[in-house]
């Protein structure tokens, strides 16, 4: 399983999340995978949640999002799952063009 760590980006929304490509990379992961009904197809099969682990869903379906920040931040992320890296910036309002340009990560601007 491949992990991805990512800030996901709307219109006054910051959100740190964690996405877990959910295909094995052994034949223990495939087991306990296959058990669960994943396909390991080796297609993205992505799992999202926030990074804070507070107890707010997670899923591997973006249809089952309620609002419209995770449905197309989690849509975008299984169908860009190559190009990403840990840090990238998922900017929603980009992807929908609101916006011509997308947001800048916003480690690049913090002081920790």
């Amino acid at each position: 399983m491949r992990v991805k760590a990512l800030e996901l980006r709307d219109e006054g929304t910051f959100i740190p999340l964690i996405a877990v490509d959910m295909n094995p990379d052994n034949e223990e992961q495939r087991y306990l995978l296959r058990r669960c009904g994943y396909p390991c197809n080796g297609k993205p099969n992505v799992v999202v949640t926030r990074m804070s682990a507070d107890g707010l869903p997670s899923s591997n379906d973006p249809y089952h999002w309620q609002d419209r920040t995770f449905a197309v931040g989690h849509q975008w992320i299984i169908e860009h799952w190559a190009e990403l890296s840990d840090g990238d910036v998922v900017d929603v309002q980009f992807i929908l063009g609101e916006t011509r340009k997308p947001k800048v990560s916003e480690a690049k601007e913090a002081p920790f």
